[in-house]
């Protein structure tokens, strides 16, 4: 598939990994989806494939560098090169009804689950932009799914962890965007929205449509060539 554009997303096995898969792969482009579990990637792939999309699953567990090599070796020897790389993975384990390591109050959550939470949201998607930059063309697109949580101008209260792992991908945005500006790649974060996912809950406000709307539209779209922004809706956001 020499002329077909090629994305990897991370976390594709659900919600806004799966949805943005769908709509890339919609658009006419070849998506690799990656999730840690093997048989919901599967399950993924499986109800893509029957609407005759060109997709393909990969385990990948983005904590881990030799998965992420794995990966990168699989796509220099079966596509040549990655037009798109969308670092979607991510993991929110504090909770308002922990009273323990696992907590939302910033004075209980423990080093450890922070570091966790760091390790795979802003870590994971350090490993896979360096691993890959080499394969990426001139003109590709990174988009790092971030959120309003890790926003300086506002910042609330509650979720450290989770707080600082975006706001620490925010800045792996605009430091990569800046590296990676003389191959003409585009480095942006975006935040969805709170969306009606696993994550989010049931009580969120925006659909998972709503929520890849920017995403996609980054990845695809002739007038989204801006870099180190941050977005939502389509618009530049404050840090």
């Amino acid at each position: 598939m020499p002329d077909r554009k090629i994305a990897v997303i991370t976390g594709a096995n659900r919600g806004l990994g799966f949805e943005t898969a769908r709509q890339l792969a919609n658009r006419g482009l070849h998506v690799i989806l990656t999730a840690r579990n093997l048989a919901a990637s599967a399950a993924a792939f499986k109800q893509l494939q029957t609407g005759k999309l060109s997709v393909e699953t990969h385990k990948l567990d983005v904590t881990s560098s030799d998965e992420v090599e794995t990966l990168a070796r699989h796509i220099r020897n079966t596509h040549g090169h990655l037009d798109i790389l969308v670092n979607n993975a991510g993991v929110l384990p504090e909770s308002s009804r922990d009273r323990g390591a696992r907590s939302a109050d910033p004075m209980q959550v423990t080093p450890a689950t922070i570091m966790e939470i760091f390790n795979t949201n802003t870590l994971g998607a350090v490993r896979l932009i360096q691993t890959l930059a080499p394969l990426l063309q001139e003109g590709s697109r990174i988009i790092n799914v971030s959120s309003g949580m890790g926003a300086l101008n506002g910042m609330g209260s509650g979720f450290l962890g989770y707080r600082i792992s975006k706001a620490a991908l925010n800045v792996v945005t605009r430091v990569l965007a800046q590296e990676l500006a003389p191959r003409q790649i585009a480095v942006n974060s975006v935040c969805p929205g709170w969306v009606r996912t696993d994550m989010g809950g049931l009580s969120a406000t925006r659909s998972i449509e709503k929520g890849v709307e920017t995403i996609v539209w980054l990845a695809t779209a002739a007038e989204a060539k801006e870099s180190g922004r941050f977005w939502r809706d389509k618009t530049h956001i404050p840090w």
